[in-house]
């Protein structure tokens, strides 16, 4: 089986900053892949070269079976796309932002129907379809901007810190349903600064500095750096990268 993302020595420059420096990877459909690090280590560029919305400065990489130095078109038609700050319009209802970005993917009125219920059902939002978005809490504006990503079934999902400024419960709440889209078949990369959301992930990356300087199971990384908690592992992971970049 073709994983869902392949990536092989993708590198980005902003002219004489490396944002993102040879990175190598693949993801399998169906998987749950976290990408960690500091602010800065090159996460978030990672993801838009991966979508499609930037465009590497060298190496290769593929989503959803696509090129995306050449096909970033077909890209966006295949995955979803969750940013870091909550891009949906307060202003509207949440009915009528699902709506509006429906008919962007392109999805009819029977078929988005449909979608805009199951999608509530699934996020227990049925009740709430009329209310306008800027009357809803953090933690319900986030489920919404999830609904919406995956509207149109998304092979690929990608979460830019879906979970950032919210409360401990609804975070839990959030990555029952990230497994359940995954147990669905959905493909999902998500960046985590919570050291206790990426134990759910299948497998994890550590950048740091646009290196990959880790990636393995949760469980594979507490055991080959001789610690308890993904958080102790994370910091001597980082700790001894910046002594090996300072030596150099």
């Amino acid at each position: 089986m073709m994983p869902s993302i392949e990536t092989k020595d993708l590198t980005k420059d902003f002219g004489a900053h490396r944002a993102v420096n040879r990175i190598t990877f693949s993801v399998n459909q169906g998987e749950i892949f976290g990408f960690l690090g500091a602010n800065g280590a090159g996460k978030t560029t990672a993801i838009r070269m991966l979508c499609g919305l930037l465009l590497p400065s060298s190496g290769t990489g593929r989503v959803a079976g696509f090129d995306i130095m050449k096909q970033g078109k077909q890209i966006r038609n295949k995955i979803g796309y969750m940013s870091q700050k909550f891009s949906l319009y307060s202003d509207l209802t949440i009915r009528q932002n699902m709506s509006l970005y429906g008919s962007i993917y392109g999805l009819r009125r029977r078929k988005l129907n449909e979608r805009i219920d199951a999608l509530t059902e699934f996020l227990s939002m049925e009740t709430m379809l009329d209310r306008k978005t800027e009357t809803l809490p953090l933690g319900w504006r986030q489920r919404l901007s999830l609904a919406c990503a995956d509207l149109h079934e998304p092979e690929v999902l990608f979460l830019d810190e879906p979970t950032g400024s919210v409360d401990p419960v609804s975070r839990k709440t959030f990555w029952d349903l990230i497994i359940n889209l995954a147990h669905s078949g959905r493909t999902v990369l998500v960046t985590t600064h919570h050291m206790d959301e990426a134990e759910y992930c299948h497998r994890i990356s550590i950048m740091i500095d646009g290196v990959i300087a880790k990636l393995d199971t949760p469980a594979n990384i507490k055991r080959t750096t001789s610690t308890t908690t993904l958080h102790e592992a994370f910091l001597k992971i980082v700790e001894t990268g910046i002594t090996r970049s300072t030596d150099t």
